[in-house]
This record gives structure tokens, sequence and C-alpha cells, in this order.
């Protein structure tokens, strides 16, 4: 896979806790490295709902959220809070949105990224409706809304995100939500963690074998 140099392409799905993890992780280490100004991220789509053919899992993310958020606390997290009914069950919109804000540069588009992850795994809010991706965005200064608003009513990126699929679907390489590439040629599925179930997904929990934060520095060393 071909890689900007100074970007680091991550496919992941929004809705997905290892995914938060992920991006947290980079961004933090980010900028502790003091890289900000030289290392951009690329958010690509890996729309679990389409590989998987069902809505936003709420009893896998239930088991899933409180593992994965002993292994980076400050990231916000919750289990969800809202009433089931307003469960956010698709992300296809909200990645729809992170691609719609690329028109606004990959920095616009990362912080609407961060944003949205937040939103949903942090703060329990319906990202699958366009009036709170909307409301996201405007909170957190992340993007233009109205230029954001113009790009999902005329639907310009939703093109992208199916193509992105498509290529995550044909490509060998890109193993599962989150997958990250650097320019140098690394690539790796959940960078540092490596878990297994137990008892059935959905039923039982993730057990994490080892996590090793230190991957994200030779990551954004360029």
């Amino acid at each position: 896979m071909q890689v900007e140099p100074g970007t680091i392409v991550v496919y992941s799905d929004i809705a997905c806790p290892w995914a938060h993890l992920a991006v947290y992780r980079l961004l933090d280490r980010r900028r502790a490295l003091g890289l900000d100004a030289q290392v951009v991220i690329d958010h690509r789509a890996f729309p679990l709902e389409l590989f998987n053919e069902r809505p936003t899992p709420k009893r896998v993310l239930d088991a899933e959220i409180p593992v994965a958020g002993t292994l980076e606390p400050d990231a916000q997290w919750q289990v969800w809070q809202g009433p089931d009914a307003r469960y956010a069950v698709s992300s296809l919109l909200a990645l729809e949105a992170v691609q719609a804000a690329k028109e606004q540069g990959l920095r616009a588009s990362e912080r609407l990224d961060r944003a949205l992850r937040v939103a949903f795994l942090g703060e329990s809010r319906c990202i699958t409706m366009r009036h709170e991706i909307l409301d996201v965005a405007r909170r957190s200064e992340a993007v233009d809304v109205d230029g954001l608003a113009d790009a999902l009513d005329t639907g310009r990126a939703r093109a992208a995100v199916m193509s992105q699929f498509r290529t995550a679907c044909e490509d060998d390489n890109v193993k599962g939500s989150p997958h990250v590439f650097t320019a140098k040629g690394t690539d790796v599925h959940n960078p540092g963690v490596t878990l297994h179930w137990q008892g059935d997904s959905g039923k039982g929990f993730p057990v994490v074998d080892d996590d090793d934060p230190s991957v994200y520095d030779a990551l954004l060393t360029l």
C-alpha cells in the first residue's frame, strides 16, 4: 500500500473500541514525541457493519469497552449510558463524515474522527444520526460545519467510503479494525495488542494476552 511521507494510514471503524484505543495512542505518542507538525493521520473506512452484515453489536461492545478502557483510561470511555432505543446501530454516516472532512484537509478529518469516537464511546451519543454528527463537529470546532453538512447532504464522500471498503475486502494486507500503515512500509493490525475471546462473541468477554504500547513510537518514527 502506498502511503505518503509524513502520513500514517489507519483503516478502522469509528465504533470499534480497539480502534479508539489505537487512535488515542497514536495521537498521544505523536504529541509526546513532538511530531504533531510532522505526522498526520489519513483515516480510511473499515465499516464493520458492511463486513459482518449486522448493526453495531451492543453486547460485544459492552464487553470490549471495559477491557480496552483499562489499557488507556484517559482515552475517554463509558459503557453505553443512553436508552437502548437511541443506540448507534450504524457508524456508516460517521465514517462518511470523516471522509467528507478531508475536503477541508487531513488535519480537519483527523480531528473530527477523534471527536466522533469520543462522542460514541465516551459520551454515549448516537452518531448514527446526521444532527448528532454535525453537533459533534460544531462543539469540537473540528471542521466548517456548513461545508460538512453540504458534503453529507450531497453524498460526495459516500463513494470514498465504499471504495475503501472494497479495497479492504480485496487487499489481504488489511486485516481488520484497526490496521495501521506507514510510509516506511510497516503495517500492524491492532498495534501492540493481542487478545482472545473467552466464550462466544457477544456472550463472553475479551482477554488481553499482551499489550505493548511501545510499538507506537516505532510507527510514528517515519
